[in-house]
């Protein structure tokens, strides 16, 4: 067996039978990646409504076309309608397979209308990259094996390959030096002004405050962060995906307390993709209700 092959057999498992447990925990997770789909559609949207006349930050698509059309008429609560319809429909499995690259394409469209107007968050990344997924098995991997397996394990592979090469951007772009302890220092420094601006007041944490006093510290928070991204690809073995996902998500916990920046989606979903959830389903279920195998 060749390395990409060995690579493949641990991401998609081609030889483990479906299961029960596997197929629910597979609907939960579908679950959950389109009640996010609808929730982002809306706020989205919602936004799009307020007070915004034209595009401030052209993404993507707004370099093609003039997005700033969507800020009025309730366009992009329309969009917003849209997607929250294809999404329910893509989960029951009704209509075309055509359902989810529908959702894929309106969702990017309404992400580019409601950041074209500043700053972009990163939680709703794994999202759309879930959707992305989920595109791709519906169309080429449909049943119910291929598909929790191709869903699963592409998601799985694109996270760990995001987090190394976010190492490797970080070591290309600053070098060796880019865990300076004084790096988080301005980066504290920036999100304090920010939370200031928002609420008036800015006070910063128990973990803040060791940073801001010593660079040795600042600094092994910083590597701590780096070592955890350099190490995202060994989310492709099993056995390691456990543990590499726990650091990952303590290095975003960590973000959060040092940047004030949260990532609830994104800690989420690597909750539910990192350990082998499948397993202790099995142990308690041993059926699996019509509604599910019809909807896988």
């Amino acid at each position: 067996m060749k390395w990409y092959e060995k690579i493949a057999d641990q991401l998609f498992e081609p030889n483990r039978s479906v299961s029960p447990g596997e197929l629910w925990f597979f609907k939960f997770f579908e679950l959950f990646i389109v009640s996010y789909v609808i929730k982002y559609a809306w706020e989205w949207g919602f936004y799009a409504q307020l007070r915004n006349f034209e595009v401030v930050l052209p993404l993507g698509l707004a370099n093609y076309i003039d997005v700033s059309l969507f800020f009025q008429n309730q366009l992009a609560l329309v969009v917003a309608g849209l997607i929250t319809v294809f999404a329910v429909l893509a989960f029951f499995r009704l209509g075309t397979k055509w359902m989810y690259p529908l959702v894929m394409f309106l969702l990017h469209m309404q992400y580019v209308i409601r950041f074209s107007q500043g700053e972009i968050p990163h939680s709703s990344n794994l999202i759309g990259m879930a959707v992305f997924c989920f595109t791709i098995g519906a169309i080429f991997f449909p049943g119910k094996k291929q598909m929790p397996r191709f869903v699963m394990g592409s998601i799985i592979f694109f996270v760990g390959l995001g987090y190394t090469s976010s190492f490797i951007a970080k070591m290309i772009g600053t070098g060796i030096h880019w865990f300076d302890g004084r790096h988080l220092w301005l980066w504290i420094s920036e999100k304090s002004i920010d939370i200031l601006s928002r609420e008036g007041v800015y006070s910063p944490n128990f973990l803040q405050q060791m940073a801001l006093k010593s660079t040795a510290i600042a600094s092994v928070i910083l590597l701590f962060g780096w070592f955890t991204e350099m190490i995202g690809v060994t989310l492709w073995w099993k056995k390691l995906r456990p543990y590499t996902v726990t650091l990952i998500i303590g290095m975003h916990l960590g973000i959060t307390m040092t940047m004030n920046i949260r990532f609830d989606a994104f800690v989420i979903q690597l909750i539910l993709i990192g350990y082998p959830w499948y397993k202790l389903l099995d142990s308690v279920i041993k059926t699996t209700p019509d509604w599910i195998e019809r909807t896988i």
